[in-house]
């Protein structure tokens, strides 16, 4: 055997499989990305948000992704952090809070690392990203609050269970509500974080009950939290839905919590599209063939529904899941 060959072929199987991976990912010609986002476990607007996510960013698609799940913005951070170290092209980012990423952000720009806003805004500087796909969580809060307003009820003592605090979701949300209170329109029975779950809202509102304060209405921050405020009504013989001792709100659009809108169990559901991936990957494909951007910022179009005039068809075209 040629003792040049031999040398070469000991060479080749010394070197470690790591490095070899290493370098066929770094010569595969796909888009390396990584996905900071909140676990699908948070609820049913989430899971289909992963899911949707999960669909667009594919090796077939001509991308090699990588991503992480947290509903705690310290551990997103550290996560954004490795990825950035780890050389991503673009980092997607659906933020468990909107203040404390500034220094993570300006990281990835030194680090040439593109990056995307998805359903929530960061308390940033717009330079530090490419765009945002996002939901205009002040509206919705508007929107719900507008219309149960237009309701004109004797009174509104209301119990407010809101989702994570200091998320984008739950400042829009809670933003147009906290202006009744403040102005003396609305009564705040309650105002306290279930933090997205459903067990914790029913706690809440079995608290209420117990107390014997009287409230007409609960307006919580997503689905999941108004199930779970209504088994605590259903456990305690209050009535609840269109005509009702209880009107009852939520947020997100799933197909179930819809449902409970036509049957007249709940009286409002506000929309929040899940839906940003394929506007994310049309961006990024523009920006990789040399294009520039035309919106800094994307808004969902989004509407609330009403139990009055809600349709199956309404269900069939905006709701989440099954």
């Amino acid at each position: 055997m040629n003792k040049k060959f031999v040398c070469m072929l000991v060479i080749l199987l010394s070197v470690s499989p790591f490095v070899l991976f290493a370098k066929g990912k770094k010569n595969s010609g796909l888009i390396k990305i990584g996905i900071i986002n909140n676990p699908p476990s948070e609820s049913g607007y989430r899971a289909a948000n992963v899911a949707d996510f999960e669909k667009v960013f594919t090796k077939k698609n001509g991308y090699a992704v990588s991503t992480f799940y947290s509903l705690k913005n310290d551990e997103q951070l550290n996560a954004a952090s490795q990825f950035i170290n780890d050389k991503v092209d673009y980092l997607l980012i659906s933020a468990a809070a909107t203040d404390g990423w500034d220094s993570v952000l300006s990281s990835a720009k030194e680090a040439g690392t593109r990056v995307f806003l998805f359903d929530r805004m960061l308390n940033s500087d717009p330079g530090l990203y490419e765009a945002a796909v996002v939901s205009n969580m002040a509206q919705e809060g508007k929107t719900a609050v507008a219309w149960l307003k237009a309701q004109k009820l004797p009174v509104y003592n209301i119990i407010h269970i809101q989702g994570a605090m200091g998320s984008d979701a739950q400042i829009g949300r809670t933003g147009a509500l906290d202006a009744e209170f403040a102005a003396g329109t609305m009564k705040k029975i309650v105002q306290q974080t279930a933090t997205w779950d459903e067990a914790e809202a029913k706690k809440i509102v079995e608290s209420v009950i117990n107390s014997k304060e009287p409230f007409n209405v609960i307006y919580a921050e997503n689905d999941g939290m108004a199930k779970g405020a209504v088994a605590a009504l259903d456990a305690a013989g209050i009535t609840h839905g269109v005509g009702k001792a209880v009107i009852v709100m939520g947020f997100d659009c799933n197909k179930w919590a819809l449902r409970e809108l036509l049957a007249g169990n709940w009286n409002y559901d506000g929309q929040c599209s899940p839906f940003q991936a394929a506007v994310i990957d049309k961006m990024i494909k523009t920006l990789q063939a040399g294009g520039t951007l035309t919106s800094k910022k994307v808004i969902s179009e989004e509407k609330g529904f009403d139990a009055k005039t809600i349709t199956q068809k309404d269900i069939d075209t905006y709701g989440l899941g099954n």
